[in-house]
């Protein structure tokens, strides 16, 4: 259970505090500073939204800047505080997007500009259904872990929805913050209202391969990985930490992890999703 509460828009007030972590676009500017605060933290998007977050993960109080949308809130609460706040509730969440293939999910790991939302859309647009497209998150079951279904939508830069993206397809209206465009699910992009079974992790490389090109990881490694990708509201909790890493020490017994490196061309993405259901149907399913 999570309580998401939207209060009036007021102006973002100075903190004496220091923020005990921050993230930063790759040109230095600030995206998201990290605060504790006496029942929780404090999320501060500036010139956006505040997001005040309970000590456990379970409620979500929202404090717009003024002139902010409410589309532009909800997107930063859906992508951004959303998947935090379930971490901190104990719940695996990865940066990863996750498509349904047979009767098993397949997800796509990796750094932001790596391809996760477009290979999503290039499966939902050609019969496959998705079921994320960011904050993947993992359930652990009697046999394994299940995908489960997030918000059914597509985040897309100009250049992918103009290679995938249908005339047709009903699109979310734009927020503040960022250029890309959100889709909804429909008859063009299809979305996964179920749980899927967990049944292959990628990796995505840098895209320096002229061909898609696969290869298995060990544990150790897939272990690095999904901590580098992973959703943490507080990074220096040691019991918090010690807790992921367990889980993930449990995870990573799987052998199911790979790094796929492909060539960032848009008129290669057709040969790119049969490259991936070939491998997928090739392959014994590692339980």
């Amino acid at each position: 259970m999570l309580d998401f509460i939207l209060t009036p828009a007021h102006p973002q007030a100075p903190l004496k505090d220091v923020p005990f972590h921050e993230w930063k676009f790759p040109d230095g500017t600030q995206w998201t500073q990290f605060y504790r605060t006496e029942t929780g933290y404090l999320l501060r998007f500036p010139d956006l939204s505040d997001f005040l977050v309970s000590r456990d993960g379970r409620e979500i109080k929202c404090f717009p800047a003024p002139g902010v949308t409410e589309e532009t809130t909800r997107h930063l609460y859906l992508n951004q505080v959303l998947p935090l706040a379930l971490a901190k509730q104990g719940k695996l969440v990865f940066h990863a997007s996750a498509v349904e293939i047979g009767d098993g999910a397949v997800a796509f790991m990796g750094e932001a500009g790596r391809g996760k939302s477009t290979l999503a859309a290039c499966f939902a647009t050609n019969g496959f259904r998705f079921l994320t497209d960011d904050g993947l998150v993992l359930e652990p079951c009697d046999d394994g872990y299940q995908v489960m279904p997030s918000h059914p939508s597509i985040r897309l830069w100009e250049d992918s929805q103009q290679a995938l993206i249908s005339e047709g397809a009903h699109k979310a209206p734009p927020v503040q913050f960022t250029s890309k465009a959100r889709f909804l699910a429909g008859d063009d992009i299809i979305f996964c209202e179920q749980h899927r079974p967990l049944q292959r992790v990628y990796f995505l490389g840098e895209g320096t391969e002229q061909q898609p090109v696969f290869e298995r990881i060990n544990p150790a490694d897939a272990l690095v990985e999904l901590l580098k990708h992973s959703f943490l509201l507080d990074i220096e909790e040691r019991e918090m930490l010690a807790a992921q890493f367990d889980a993930l020490s449990r995870l990573v017994t799987r052998q199911i992890y790979y790094r796929l490196d492909y060539p960032r061309r848009f008129e290669d993405l057709n040969l790119v999703r049969q490259a991936i259901l070939e491998h997928t149907n090739n392959e014994d399913w590692a339980a």
